[in-house]
């Protein structure tokens, strides 16, 4: 099944579009890895995957800890996405992307700054070879991000300025990516750019609570799903927190 497919299916199945940006920080690395179970496992049932970022990749190792992660999700029938944010010269960037889906990851995040030939191509290639996500960003959700998603650029294709993150939302499109990150922080780019992807690409929102980004707000602009974290992983029930959220954004969910 494609990834798209899947996420589709596993949203349906928990009635819930949110996904767990699993970014925990421990200094110990036995008890990261112990908290990283123990929160999938008080929290899979209101989820519909699971987002991991290099705050456990460094310190568990990518296949000696963060795999016991990922065989945990998948045992939980969660879908994994690395947010990696690969962004390098394409023949690194498809040996990254390699290594990651041997892991066992679904999908991963790549940037588009580094364009398509010789930068994401390979990614995107290899991830259709393998049945793989490719997820790219658009609009990040913290407060610097216009200094290079919001910037204007001359587009030589259509022959005038246009705003970066229009421009990348029709990249996400024309690379047949399997969702766009816009930050749920900025709801009214969030509406732009589902003007632009409509229901072909589906749009993630990470920002949701611990960066000020509302639920209401970021889908009913246009988001599909709630990529959220510290107000979950913070929590002093995790589980509870996870259920608060998905109840919410469940008055608002398109399935």
């Amino acid at each position: 099944m494609a990834f798209k497919s899947r996420m589709d299916a596993s949203a349906k199945k928990a009635g819930s579009n949110i996904v767990l940006a699993l970014d925990i920080i421990r200094e110990n690395r036995e008890f990261l890895l112990r908290d990283s179970l123990e929160i999938l496992d008080a929290t899979n049932q209101y989820l519909c995957a699971v987002k991991v970022n290099r705050q456990l990749v460094l310190p568990l190792g990518l296949f000696d800890g963060v795999e016991k992660v990922l065989r945990r999700a998948k045992d939980l029938g969660l879908p994994t996405i690395m947010d990696c944010k690969i962004n390098d010269v394409g023949y690194t960037n498809r040996e990254i992307a390699r290594r990651y889906f041997e892991a066992g990851f679904d999908a991963v995040i790549v940037n588009p700054f580094v364009g398509w030939e010789d930068g994401l191509q390979p990614v995107f290639e290899l991830a259709k070879e393998l049945r793989r996500g490719v997820i790219t960003l658009v609009y990040m959700s913290h407060k610097a991000a216009w200094e290079g998603y919001g910037q204007t650029v001359y587009d030589p294709s259509k022959k005038q300025n246009r705003l970066q993150y229009l421009v990348f939302a029709e990249k996400a499109l024309s690379w047949g990516a399997d969702g766009g990150v816009v930050g749920a922080t900025y709801p009214e780019k969030i509406r732009e750019v589902y003007h632009v992807l409509g229901d072909s690409v589906a749009i993630y929102s990470p920002g949701v609570g611990a960066q000020g980004g509302g639920i209401r707000a970021a889908l009913k602009s246009g988001a599909r799903y709630l990529i959220v974290g510290r107000s979950i992983t913070r929590a002093s029930e995790p589980g509870k927190a996870a259920e608060k959220i998905r109840d919410e954004a469940s008055k608002f969910l398109r399935v």
